[in-house]
């Protein structure tokens, strides 16, 4: 591919580098102009990072489709990840609120479960009535999720504060040693519970796949953009933390609004991928995406952001609220009902965007 239409092909997180560059020119006039000056540019840089993310996900997409499943979906939540750990950790040395991990971590699962999968299952569902998957995953999923959270984000309630660098270091391993072994799990022997055998289609029956189409160079391209766009995202995520700090305050915006905006940046990509899958009737896929993602958010940033708490000997608050803990234990019984069967439909997506919804009247209301 030319240099030309590289550029035109990458026009998004060339874009996302300008206004890197802009954003650094006029930051200092930005935050004299005053809260509103500084609201609308932390929305404008909020659309131009979902949109250098949502890049960062077509290339990892490219990947995925090369190494196939379950190392595809597994590329496409890390990639995802990634951008969240960032974006958190830089915001984390813009404010001074101790539940931002905690929030943005359970903003994190209620978008990805509630809201990917739950909209995805009754699209999809409206569509082509019951999907399959491999029910296999979704209860590795379910026992991972629940077992990571409530070592992470329950217990912590009951530790004292004197003994809480002792705790935060047992989660850091904890979490590292379910991430390995789950890890060894979806890329080794047992990688067929994360896959389906889907019926075969015309295209695939005339021998052209998407990872016999897939080339070296472009992945190796896709390497290099994934790693840049990322890069461009924090930077982008410096200046989107100061102008949001600026522009919210005083304001009596929701304590969680912070929380929520990082995790809605790093389920967009998501939310267009699993959405894609479920109106093709590939429901596997969207089950790795969604509940992938859960975990991958829980298993990775909570031994991420242990380890900051631990280095600066400030700890964070990561005990879920009473109201938290309520909708994150009936989000998980409700997947372990509707995610039982190996089928999916309308009525089970349903029941999940409801409790999505809920969950964004419960933010609304500052609870």
């Amino acid at each position: 591919m030319g240099l030309l239409p590289l550029l035109k092909q990458e026009r998004s997180l060339i874009a996302a580098l300008a206004a890197a560059f802009i954003a650094y020119a006029v930051e200092h006039s930005i935050l004299e102009g005053g809260r509103t000056a500084s609201a609308v540019a932390a929305v404008v840089l909020i659309a131009v990072i979902i949109l250098a993310s949502t890049r960062v996900a077509h290339h990892a997409e490219v990947l995925a489709h090369k190494v196939g499943d379950p190392y595809g979906t597994m590329i496409l939540t890390l990639s995802a990840v990634a951008v969240e750990v960032l974006i958190l950790a830089i915001m984390m040395g813009n404010t001074t609120s101790p539940t931002l991990v905690r929030d943005t971590i359970y903003a994190a699962v209620m978008l990805d479960i509630n809201g990917i999968l739950g909209l995805a299952a009754l699209l999809g569902g409206l569509r082509h009535g019951e999907q399959p998957y491999n029910d296999d995953s979704s209860r590795t999923y379910s026992v991972m999720i629940l077992t990571a959270m409530s070592i992470s984000m329950v217990v912590p309630e009951f530790i004292p504060t004197s003994k809480w660098h002792y705790y935060s270091a047992f989660t850091i391993g904890a979490m590292i040693a379910l991430y390995a072994l789950f890890l060894r799990m979806q890329v080794g022997t047992h990688s067929y519970f994360f896959s389906y055998s889907y019926p075969r289609t015309k295209t695939a029956a005339g021998g052209h796949t998407p990872q016999k189409e897939a080339k070296e160079e472009e992945a190796v391209a896709s390497i290099v953009i994934i790693l840049f766009g990322v890069l461009i995202i924090g930077f982008l995520a410096e200046f989107m933390s100061a102008f949001m700090n600026v522009g919210l305050d005083g304001t009596g915006a929701p304590p969680a609004l912070m929380a929520v905006v990082v995790a809605a940046i790093s389920a967009a990509p998501e939310i267009l991928t699993a959405l894609r899958a479920a109106l093709r009737n590939r429901m596997q896929s969207v089950v790795n995406i969604a509940m992938g993602a859960s975990l991958s958010t829980v298993i990775l940033t909570v031994p991420v952001m242990e380890a900051i708490a631990l280095y600066s000997g400030q700890p964070f608050i990561m005990a879920m609220t009473p109201v938290q803990t309520v909708m994150v234990a009936v989000t998980l019984v409700a997947v372990a009902i509707n995610l039982n069967d190996g089928q999916t439909n309308a009525i089970e997506g349903m029941t999940h965007f409801v409790l999505f919804a809920t969950f964004v009247m419960l933010t609304v209301l500052g609870l």
